[in-house]
């Protein structure tokens, strides 16, 4: 259900599709033994994600309900399923039940977030274009930032971002349309095709502000993926942050201890990382969700000082990793440098 892109295209009102064509770059090239971008959509992947855990032996439950937890050195799970009351008392509770997360609420993590600053939402169309399925574009024209990401054979997922003063025209039965129209842009070759194509999901949107808590942890609870908070989504870094979390997670269990200590290791490491990924998640939503002709200029002069001019710059964070630049790239001075008139 997935499919690997190699390059990165980077359409953009500041420059003609060709000469944004010439500036595409090979993912894999960014930073020694980088694999390619796993394009894959959210259904395809929780169920092969759900198999994978039943082969090694896990239990899945569908369809619980009534979901109480308690956390102390003797946590408890209690639901409803099919009629029936359940109660587990676990060594261990691992929250990964999403932004919504009922673990999170109930035992009142303190959870932190910055104020929204746009709307952000995706559709997945189907129809025959010319788009290359090996790449994926990110792009500002107007008053929209769009996101294409192939999903094989025939189809796309699109991603629009959109000031608030926009949210009418893409609420309501018209909105689906109105996302694939928006899609004719001068800066996109392929903007034409991509208006044609039939949607196969609805089109919702969303705030794209940070949230996040400091310590995800309580005694015999851990939180991990969203449940522990998530980044401005811009970026799109949902599922490698929570498989990171997980495998970071899952070897401290290995190793024996399960107590509330043990997991500081991965307490202090998603601290800095989601501080990283959000000033990264940051910059990106200044300098391409915000719109006008000095925020057009404010963008040009970024991208020439990071692409010719070899500026430091966060962005690349999201694709090799926040770990991998230096941390001088993650501060504020960095980004002044960026936009600066």
């Amino acid at each position: 259900g997935g499919i690997f892109v190699n390059r990165f295209i980077p359409y953009d009102e500041n420059m003609p599709p060709e000469k944004a064509e010439d500036f595409a770059f090979d993912i894999p090239g960014l930073t020694p033994d980088l694999p390619p971008t796993l394009c894959m959509g959210h259904p395809a992947m929780c169920e092969t994600l759900n198999q994978a855990a039943i082969a090694a032996g896990a239990s899945v439950n569908r369809g619980v309900k009534s979901i109480k937890v308690q956390s102390g050195n003797e946590p408890s799970v209690s639901y409803r399923l099919e009629d029936a009351d359940v109660t587990l008392r676990p060594k261990l509770i691992v929250g990964a039940d999403g932004r919504n997360s009922v673990v999170q609420r109930q035992l009142e993590f303190e959870m932190r977030q910055d104020p929204p600053h746009n709307l952000l939402g995706g559709m997945l169309v189907e129809g025959k274009t010319s788009w290359p399925q090996d790449a994926f574009t990110a792009g500002t024209e107007g008053n929209i930032h769009f996101l294409i990401f192939p999903q094989g054979e025939d189809r796309l997922r699109l991603y629009l971002c959109y000031d608030f003063d926009d949210r009418a025209r893409f609420t309501g039965p018209d909105r689906e349309k109105n996302l694939l129209q928006a899609f004719r842009l001068k800066c996109l070759p392929m903007g034409e095709e991509i208006a044609q194509c039939k949607p196969i999901s609805a089109f919702h949107s969303y705030s794209n502000e940070d949230h996040w808590t400091e310590n995800p942890t309580k005694p015999g609870v851990v939180l991990i993926g969203d449940a522990a908070g998530h980044c401005d989504p811009i970026t799109g870094q949902g599922l490698s942050i929570g498989l990171r979390d997980v495998r970071i997670v899952s070897d401290i269990l290995a190793a024996g201890d399960w107590s509330e200590a043990a997991f500081e290791p991965y307490v202090d490491e998603r601290l800095d990382r989601m501080r990283r990924l959000r000033f990264a998640g940051q910059f990106v939503t200044k300098l391409r969700a915000e719109f006008g002709e000095d925020a057009r200029q404010r963008r040009a002069r970024a991208s020439r000082r990071t692409n010719v001019e070899g500026y430091p710059s966060p962005n690349p964070s999201a694709l090799i990793g926040p770990e991998v630049l230096p941390a001088e790239f993650f501060e504020q001075k960095t980004i002044d440098a960026l936009m600066a008139p």
